[in-house]
C-alpha cells in the first residue's frame, strides 16, 4: 500500500489511529499490538498477499535464533564458558540465512547474467518477484541478531518483535530502526493515550511530505523520464535538465517519505529516528552521508565498517574498509553494475575526502564553503545519473551527451510535463492564451533548489513546531491539493530497494 493513495489516506490511516488508541484503553497491551501487527501486514501485503508468508517466516526464524542465542549465553555463563560458542554458530547461521534469502530474491538473476557473460554461457533466468522492503527488514533483523549475539537485547515477546519488524511506517523504505528505539515506545504507558500535540505535529509533517511527493517529486520525475527514457537522442541541454530533475526528484521523493513516516509515527506517539537532514547542504561526501539516509549509514558503520576494523588498523586498511562499505551500499540499493559503480564513486570520493582532511598542507588551502558545496553538489548530480540509468553503458552515454557541448533549445517533452490541470485552471482564470512553459520550468527548478538549500528539514520542523492557525491552514491546503492530485499510482523511489 502506498502512503500517497486514496485507500491509505481516507481509510487505512484513520482506521489505524482509531483502532490503535481505542484498543490501548484496555488493560492489556496485547490487543493493540495484535491490531497493529494485523494492520501492518495488510499494508505490506496489499498489492501482493504472497509477500506476507515471506516476512512472517523471516520474523519467526530470526526471533527463534535470537532466543536460542539468549539461552546459549545463559548456558555458557552457567558453565563458566566451557561450553562450545553456540551463540557465534547461531549468529553465523542467521547471517547466512538472511543474506541468502536477500541474495535469492534480489540478486540471483543479476548474478546469473553476469556469470553467464563472463563464462560465455546462457543461464535460465526465472521470474523472481522482489518482496517489497526486503532490503530494509533484512538489515533491521541482522542488526537485531548481532545485538543479540552481543547480549544487548532483552527477552522480547514474539508479538513485540513482530511489531518491531513489521511496523508499517518504516517497513517499506525505512528508517532502519533498532529494537531499543521502537519496542520501549510500544511498551510505554504514556504512549497509549492520544496526545493532541503529537497528533497535530504528525498531521503537519504527513501533509508536507505528501505534498513533496505528489506535487513536486512526481512532476520532476516526469521531466527526468523524458531524458532517461531516450538517452540516445539527448543533447547537452536535455541531459542537464534531466539530471537536475532527477537530483531534485529523488531528494523530494525520499524527503517526502521520511516526513510522512515520521508524521505517522508521531500521530501514534512513536518517535522514529531522523533519516534525512538537508543532505544537499553538505560540503563534502562524508557530510552528505551523515545527512542522507542516516539510519543506513548508521547500520553500515555499526555492523560492517567497525567489525571490519574501522579506522583502527592504519590508513590503508581504513580506506579499503570505506570502499567495501560503499560497495555494499551500492549493491544494497540495486542489483546492477550501475549501482556498484555508483557505490565505487562515492567510496572513492569518501576516501579522497579523508585524505584531504588528513593532510595539513591541503587543509591550509581553506577553500571557501561555496566552492566546497558546488563541487559536492556537482559530484552528486553526476553520480545520480548512474543511480538512475537503466544500465552502466546507458549512464556513460548520458554523461557523454551532457559534456558534448551540444546545447540547444529545451525540447517540448520537458515542457509538456507542466501541462497540468492546475495550470489549465490558472490560464482560464487569468485569461492567458499562451503560457510560457519554459519560464515555468526554470522557475520551478530554481524555487525548489532554493527550498532544499535554505528551508528547514523534517527534523528541524519537528523540533520547532508550534501549532498555529497559519500552519493549520497551510497544512490543510497542501493536504487537500495533494489528495485531489492522487490520480495515479506513483511509488516512492526507495520502494524499489
Amino acid at each position: 500500500m502506498l502512503f500517497n493513495s486514496y485507500i491509505f489516506v481516507l481509510l487505512f490511516l484513520p482506521l489505524c489511529l482509531v483502532g490503535w488508541f481505542s484498543l490501548n484503553r484496555l488493560p492489556s497491551r496485547k490487543p493493540a499490538l495484535l491490531f497493529l501487527l494485523g494492520m501492518s501486514l495488510w499494508f505490506y501485503g496489499y498489492f501482493n498477499p504472497k509477500y506476507i508468508p515471506i516476512i512472517l517466516c523471516s520474523i519467526g526464524g530470526n526471533y527463534l535464533l535470537s532466543r536460542l542465542m539468549q539461552k546459549a549465553a545463559a548456558s555458557e555463563n552457567a558453565q563458566q564458558r566451557t561450553a562450545p560458542p553456540r551463540k557465534t554458530i547461531l549468529l553465523a547461521l542467521g547471517l547466512l540465512a538472511n543474506i541468502g534469502v536477500l541474495f535469492y530474491y534480489k540478486y540471483m538473476n543479476f548474478f546469473l547474467t553476469e556469470a553467464g557473460s563472463i563464462l560465455g554461457e546462457t543461464f535460465t533466468l526465472h521470474t523472481i518477484v522482489l518482496p517489497l522492503g526486503i532490503s530494509f527488514f533484512t538489515f533491521q533483523q541482522i542488526s537485531f541478531l548481532v545485538d543479540s549475539w552481543r547480549g544487548e537485547t532483552e527477552a522480547y515477546s514474539l508479538l513485540e518483535y513482530a511489531c518491531f519488524v513489521a511496523y508499517f511506517p518504516q517497513l517499506i523504505a525505512g528508517p532502519i530502526v533498532t529494537h531499543d528505539e521502537l519496542i520501549p515506545q510500544l511498551r510505554a504507558p504514556e504512549n497509549r493515550r492520544l496526545n493532541w500535540d503529537n497528533l497535530a505535529r504528525g498531521l503537519y509533517l504527513f501533509s508536507l511530505g505528501l505534498g513533496k511527493k505528489v506535487l513536486l517529486a512526481d512532476l520532476f520525475g516526469n521531466v527526468a523520464n523524458v531524458g532517461f527514457n531516450g538517452v540516445d537522442a539527448l543533447d547537452s541541454t536535455g541531459a542537464l535538465v534531466s539530471m537536475l530533475a532527477y537530483t531534485l526528484q529523488i531528494y523530494l521523493d525520499f524527503s517526502g517519505y521520511c516526513d510522512m513516516a515520521m508524521g505517522i509515527g508521531k500521530m501514534m506517539n512513536i518517535n522514529l529516528p531522523g533519516n534525512f537532514d538537508s543532505p544537499y547542504k553538505a560540503l563534502d561526501i562524508q557530510d552528505f552521508w551523515d545527512r542522507w539516509h542516516k539510519t543506513l549509514t548508521r547500520f553500515l558503520t555499526r555492523y560492517v565498517y567497525v567489525p571490519l576494523g574501522g579506522s583502527r588498523k592504519g590508513k590503508l586498511r581504513t580506506y579499503v574498509n570505506v570502499i567495501l562499505v560503499f560497495l555494499i551500499s551500492g549493491l544494497w540499493h540495486g542489483a546492477g553494475m550501475s549501482f556498484l559503480f555508483w557505490g565505487v564513486l562515492h567510496g572513492a570520493a569518501s576516501v579522497l575526502t579523508r585524505m584531504v582532511k588528513a593532510s595539513p598542507g591541503l587543509q591550509k588551502l581553506h577553500p571557501p564553503k561555496w566552492l566546497r558545496w558546488l563541487l559536492t553538489f556537482a559530484f552528486l548530480n553526476i553520480t545520480w545519473v548512474f543511480f538512475r540509468a537503466n544500465s552502466l553503458s546507458e549512464g556513460f552515454r548520458f554523461i557523454s551527451a551532457l559534456f558534448s557541448g551540444n546545447f540547444g533549445p529545451v525540447a517540448e517533452g520537458y515542457l509538456s510535463a507542466f501541462h497540468l490541470p492546475e495550470v489549465t485552471a490558472l490560464r482560464r482564470w487569468f485569461s492567458i492564451d499562451s503560457p510560457n512553459y519554459l519560464a515555468m520550468l526554470i522557475g520551478f527548478f530554481l524555487l525548489n533548489l532554493l527550498s532544499v538549500l535554505f528551508l528547514p528539514n523534517d527534523l528541524e520542523k519537528t523540533e520547532r513546531f508550534q501549532p498555529t492557525a497559519g500552519r493549520m491552514v497551510y497544512a490543510a491546503g497542501v493536504f487537500v491539493w495533494s489528495v485531489f492530485s492522487l490520480s495515479g499510482v506513483s511509488t516512492f523511489l526507495y520502494f524499489n530497494f
